[in-house]
């Protein structure tokens, strides 16, 4: 089976194409924790399939490497939308893409020689709703800043749902926080069925935000493109950063662009990298 290695600000991916080529009846879940395992795999945050859709352009399932199906990517979305057009299945620079959290539109950049050097994704509307989220409590209820115990800690948390749901918190330096401590308690907590993406910020300016996550099912990684949404919608509900405006996040693989317009649409800019093609021997990952 061929596939393709991508990254967005070094979250990677394995990408296998169902467009032309059927992988046939698999476990995915199980296919996925041996890809992506670095020793007896290829080494990966992941895999993503890309296929057609019934309801959109085309379709991406991304499942993370612990084997959990997710709902969203955004990192995953700018590859996947710049694997299509530069492979030429997407006959225009604005199309959709289906995923498990729903429909969202791609608009891609090229240079001269029609390749793509970024990719703008409307993450569409987030949800703030606990009931929507999803997050134990009045369903009706949002969690802005709310004090939340978990265990013996205390923990303050706006949550968000950007198709992926997220618990955000606010610290003095993201790299003193305890993320690899705190990130597993909080994903698994009883408070989220779903479990939850774990957000920490640093708000540098009106207009610059620094990110790290501990992303459900895959833990620490680089970037996370909904986890840098969440973050501008959870800092903007905080009366932290400007409304409207552009604002950049600095994570540990690069920077995003994120926009939180005045239409409740969000929107996220950044680039999408190769890293390799190769082929996957199908009987030693079985």
């Amino acid at each position: 089976m061929q596939f393709t290695k991508m990254h967005g600000l070094g979250n990677n991916y394995i990408f296998f194409n169902l467009l032309e080529t059927s992988m046939g009846e698999q476990d995915f879940a199980k296919l996925s924790k041996k890809v992506s395992n670095v020793n007896f795999g290829i080494g990966s945050d992941g895999i993503i399939l890309i296929g057609s859709s019934d309801v959109a352009d085309f379709q991406m399932r991304i499942f993370n490497a612990d084997g959990s199906e997710g709902r969203n990517c955004g990192n995953g979305l700018r590859c996947v939308a710049k694997y299509l057009f530069d492979h030429m299945y997407a006959a225009t620079r604005d199309f959709t893409i289906e995923t498990l959290g729903g429909v969202v539109r791609v608009e891609v950049e090229v240079d001269k020689r029609q390749i793509v050097r970024y990719v703008t994704v409307d993450m569409g509307t987030p949800k703030l709703l606990k009931g929507m989220i999803p997050m134990a409590g009045n369903p009706s209820s949002t969690a802005i800043n709310e004090p939340i115990s978990i265990g013996a800690k205390l923990f303050h948390m706006t949550c968000v749902s950007m198709g992926n749901p997220h618990a955000i918190q606010f610290v003095d330096d993201i790299e003193d926080y305890p993320l690899s401590t705190n990130g597993p308690i909080i994903e698994h907590s009883n408070l989220f069925p779903e479990r939850v993406n774990v957000g920490i910020v640093t708000v540098r300016n009106r207009n610059e935000l620094n990110y790290r996550v501990w992303e459900r099912g895959s833990g620490i990684t680089m970037a996370c493109g909904t986890g840098a949404c969440a973050a501008v919608v959870a800092a903007t509900l905080n009366d932290m950063i400007d409304k409207y405006i552009p604002i950049t996040v600095h994570l540990p693989g690069g920077d995003l662009t994120v926009s939180w317009d005045e239409h409740d649409h969000v929107w996220m800019r950044g680039q999408a990298e190769y890293i390799c093609h190769g082929e996957l021997v199908m009987e030693e990952i079985n």
